[in-house]
């Protein structure tokens, strides 16, 4: 049985004459949090968008928990990639709720995950009136939902104050001890949460492996 859970084997994408991703090949650990670092334009959000098949690769392969990867290991994969898919006149508890009914999962669920994700006091709240912030928490809430095996976040600092931030900090941290790798596209959090981390400039992976700690003096 592979260790990894997430294979890129060559992955490119390209449009028109541009070369976006170019020949990307990272082994995510189960288990694990994974940075994935660049500059804007880096590349980051089209390799993070072809892993959960909102964009469809030019060329190379994705291997998802040893097998390759199909729409259906959707079920197994949450995301936050840009905005949070939810809905504004909806309040916290029924997009959560809303969430769990695609999923088949009981309504119990949706209330769990708003303690989670520290919005228990929001819950009856229309998004609409939520801060930056609080949308980033229930887009997070979203993407964790159906428990997934891979959780894949987007630059998830957005909107979020310094407590906000290392609140999630603490929250991406124990994810692995639930059975959940996570691939996290963050520059504020990867080096303090990230087991391994990809750098990655003009589409191409510079170095992939573990994040070389500072000697204490």
């Amino acid at each position: 049985m592979s260790e990894y859970i997430l294979e890129t084997r060559g992955l490119t994408k390209k449009f028109k004459n541009e070369i976006a991703v170019d020949n990307i090949s990272l082994s995510i650990r189960k288990n694990s949090v994974f940075g994935l670092l660049g500059p804007n334009g880096a590349g980051k959000s089209t390799t993070l968008k072809m892993i959960t098949g909102i964009m469809k690769p030019s060329a190379g392969e994705i291997l998802f928990d040893n097998h390759i990867w199909t729409r259906k290991d959707l079920e197994n994969i949450g995301a936050l990639i840009e905005n949070p898919a939810i809905y504004p006149n909806l309040t916290a508890m029924e997009n959560l709720k809303l969430a769990c009914t695609l999923y088949g999962l009981p309504k119990m669920r949706a209330e769990e995950v708003l303690n989670i994700v520290g919005l228990e006091k929001a819950g009856k709240k229309k998004v609409k009136n939520f801060s930056m912030g609080m949308k980033q928490r229930l887009g997070l809430g979203m993407a964790i939902i159906n428990n997934p095996k891979l959780l894949i976040l987007d630059e998830p600092t957005n909107g979020l104050d310094p407590i906000g931030i290392e609140e999630l900090r603490e929250l991406i941290r124990s994810f692995p001890f639930k059975g959940m790798t996570v691939i996290l596209s963050s520059h504020i959090l990867s080096a303090q949460v990230a087991d391994e981390i990809g750098i990655i400039s003009n589409g191409v992976i510079g170095y992939s492996g573990k994040i070389k700690k500072r000697r204490q003096s």
